[in-house]
């Protein structure tokens, strides 16, 4: 049915049974490429028809799940397919398309590949284009963070108009997941050369998002955003006592540099909540700690005890 030339409704037919066949089912996965099914579905990734285009797509979604398919599908060529897809495809297509390429991203060798594609410009042009808090937002970023490793992909990145500000957005209003890729893709850029992305990142209203992390986040990405906002202000090493290197005093810093009143006083009642939370743990600190006796406390008992006793 699938090699089927003269029917386009039994292609789709063909391909929306294998499509539910491989879901869930590793068996079912490798059956389905063992029986020489492959070929003809990456075929229609470049049909004119978008309905065989999306179910092809979907149907390598379901495939790219499994450690064992990801190896067999990169060596049938389908990472610059499926970057054609996200440049050029239907909208259904392009959001199964970055699922695709994530998972395949997973496996050793294909982040390579996909760099090779130039893929950056057709990520951003979806993320800035999808809900910031819908999975395509959490894969778009996901895949993001990973490409940041690559000195080529940074500058792409940053060349897109719009490209930084796309994540940050995500770190705002993304899902707990997006935010922490969000915020892994803006630290490894600020990491590997603080001095070019710290006013481009800075720019976008970063700080604010990363105050919320600092105080709603998860342990990991709490420390990760403590980490990129001590990269962000003016200094990037060790305060003096006279201004410890507090997370307070780093935000501080960092305020006095953010243009626009809004953008100003969202970071201002942030850090209020920042000092706030740190002053509760402390006070939990204290209320947990063990009573301990020193040995002259002892002594002044035990006088104490002799006096009342005579």
């Amino acid at each position: 049915m699938l090699r089927n030339s003269e029917s386009v409704e039994y292609n789709e037919a063909a391909l929306l049974a294998l499509l539910n066949l491989s879901v869930k089912d590793e068996g079912n996965k490798k059956s389905i490429i063992d029986a020489g099914a492959l070929e003809p579905i990456i075929g229609f990734l470049q049909s004119e028809k978008a309905s065989l285009q999306e179910h092809a797509t979907a149907s390598l979604l379901t495939l790219s799940a499994s450690s064992v398919t990801k190896p067999i599908l990169t060596s049938f060529g389908v990472i610059p397919l499926l970057v054609d897809i996200l440049r050029c495809g239907s909208p259904q297509a392009k959001v199964d398309s970055i699922i695709t390429l994530y998972n395949l991203s997973t496996s050793q060798g294909n982040l390579t590949l996909i760099l090779q594609t130039e893929p950056i410009s057709s990520i951003v042009t979806l993320l800035k284009s999808c809900k910031k808090s819908s999975k395509t937002a959490e894969k778009c970023t996901a895949l993001l963070e990973s490409l940041m490793s690559y000195d080529e992909c940074r500058k792409a990145l940053t060349s897109e108009e719009g490209g930084i500000l796309a994540i940050v957005e995500v770190l705002e209003i993304g899902s707990l997941q997006s935010r922490e890729h969000a915020l892994g893709a803006l630290l490894t850029m600020c990491q590997s050369d603080r001095c070019k992305y710290r006013e481009l990142i800075l720019r976008e209203g970063v700080v604010p998002g990363l105050l919320e992390l600092t105080v709603k986040g998860t342990t990991k990405s709490k420390e990760k955003s403590q980490t990129l906002l001590r990269l962000l202000r003016d200094a990037p090493y060790e305060r003096s006592q006279l201004q410890p290197d507090t997370l307070e005093n780093i935000v501080s810093n960092l305020i006095s540099q953010i243009d626009g009143k809004e953008q100003t006083g969202k970071a201002r009642g942030l850090l209020a909540e920042v000092i706030q939370v740190s002053m509760d743990q402390s006070l939990r600190r204290l209320h947990q700690r063990p009573m301990v006796c020193t040995p002259v406390d002892l002594s002044i008992a035990g006088g104490a005890s002799t006096i009342s006793s005579t």
